[in-house]
């Protein structure tokens, strides 16, 4: 779930941007706003969010613990809460470098499967 290279020169993304970015709705965003008090996007006029990076990696972490690793709401707080030193974030990094690299790889393959 990286960034597109052209996004990562804005400074604020919509929360529609955001759901896409996670296949995940805007009610739901919202909804983990309420719930996670690390997810704090900043309002614009007629409330209207923008989330920065740190925002979006904040929501990246939640929707690591309660969608990939299938934690509930309160287990997925509480290792936030726990987690001081960043291993959380260090961890989701480390999985979506992995997701990535699987994908070439499989992308060669299929190339490879061809040559055959």
């Amino acid at each position: 779930m990286a960034l597109n290279k052209n996004k990562d020169l804005k400074m604020f993304y919509s929360i529609s941007e955001v759901a896409k970015l996670f296949n995940v709705s805007e009610t739901l965003l919202r909804f983990w706003e309420k719930e996670f008090p690390t997810i704090k996007p900043e309002k614009a006029g007629r409330g209207i969010r923008q989330y920065t990076k740190a925002d979006i990696e904040q929501v990246r972490i939640v929707y690591h613990l309660v969608k990939e690793r299938g934690m509930t709401l309160q287990g997925a707080r509480d290792m936030i809460k726990r987690d001081k030193g960043g291993n959380v974030n260090r961890n989701v990094e480390v999985i979506d470098k992995l997701k990535a690299i699987r994908s070439e790889l499989q992308a060669i393959g299929k190339d490879l499967g061809g040559l055959v």
